[in-house]
């Protein structure tokens, strides 16, 4: 099979297309043939410094599928051959997505919506159950909250206010002010430019706060929250650990996390796309073969939405 992998650490120009042995289904795994493989930004910072990976190069990287079932390891009983399926591989050591096929366990799938073509599945898994596990896995988020969003119109808050404006609460984000008509028509009810204004210095009284950026957006949210919430940080290699113990002083909640493949919060995640309450931006779809332009859009950070790489047969 073809895909895309790099022999060493750099830029985009050190990934190209090989050929490499089509993977074998092991025990409860499905063999899935890839349509489309989302982009996140774990991908660009892994391909250059290697993030969080146990191994050095050479590896494929992806983590985000949409594809075909081909055909399934001993004991594999919930799909049949040509079932529609999307979903994450386990971050960070099971990548492979830039590739025309994948294997990985079936409980990592769930089918994919019909009102969802395979591009617009393949943005979906990583960023959504990011979003989603942030908010109601860890921060318990309810109706009638106040939440906070940073880089709202990304590939995670984006979604992230999507599944908030689901779950009954009220939705801040920071963006860009270009951006703020696409939020709103996603249901934000109040946005910040991150450009112009000091968001620490205009947002009250919030419950739970979704950090996508850390650094110093950490103590200053901190100090938007009302006692007892929650804030949840993603971008573990920017996280302030002062955050953790200042927090606790003001009676607030602090959580890192890693998103994880999640077959419960993949259906809650198709549930939302099915009832047109939860849909994905996707920036650009590039050919597989055009991984490295991809990466570089990628690393612009100036994408609303994702980038998708879609994979011919």
């Amino acid at each position: 099979m073809k895909a895309i992998s790099q022999d060493a650490l750099g830029g985009p120009e050190v990934l190209k297309m090989v050929e490499t042995d089509r993977p074998e289904p092991g025990p409860t795994e499905v063999l899935v043939r890839v349509e489309a493989a989302g982009l996140n930004p774990t991908d660009w910072k892994t391909r250059a410094s290697g993030g969080l990976l146990s191994t050095p190069p050479p590896f494929v990287l992806g983590w985000d599928v949409s594809g075909v079932v081909e055909a399934s390891g001993v004991g594999q009983a919930l799909y049949k051959p040509g079932d529609e399926v999307f979903g994450m591989l386990q971050y960070p050591d099971r990548h492979g997505a830039f590739a025309e096929y994948v294997t990985a366990p079936s409980r990592h799938f769930v089918r994919k919506p019909a009102n969802l073509d395979h591009v617009q599945a393949a943005a979906i898994p990583l960023a959504a159950l990011t979003a989603y596990q942030g908010l109601v896995d860890v921060a318990g988020l309810k109706g009638g909250q106040r939440v906070l969003i940073h880089a709202a119109a990304g590939g995670v808050g984006h979604l992230a206010v999507q599944i908030a404006k689901a779950r009954g609460a009220y939705v801040i984000g920071t963006a860009s002010a270009a951006k703020h008509d696409f939020l709103r028509g996603l249901g934000a009810d109040e946005l910040i430019d991150y450009r112009t204004e000091d968001f620490s210095e205009i947002v009250r009284d919030v419950d739970v706060v979704l950090d996508t950026i850390c650094g110093d957006y950490g103590p200053r949210s901190l100090r938007t929250m009302r006692r007892g919430g929650t804030i949840v940080s993603l971008a573990l290699g920017l996280f302030d650990r002062g955050v953790h113990d200042l927090a606790a002083e003001l009676g607030l909640r602090s959580e890192t996390m890693l998103v994880e493949p999640d077959q419960a919060g993949m259906r809650a995640i198709a549930a939302l796309v099915e009832a047109g309450r939860l849909r994905v931006e996707v920036a650009a779809a590039l050919p597989l073969a055009d991984a490295a332009k991809a990466h570089e859009l990628g690393e612009t950070n100036s994408t609303t939405g994702k980038i998708v790489l879609t994979v011919p047969h």
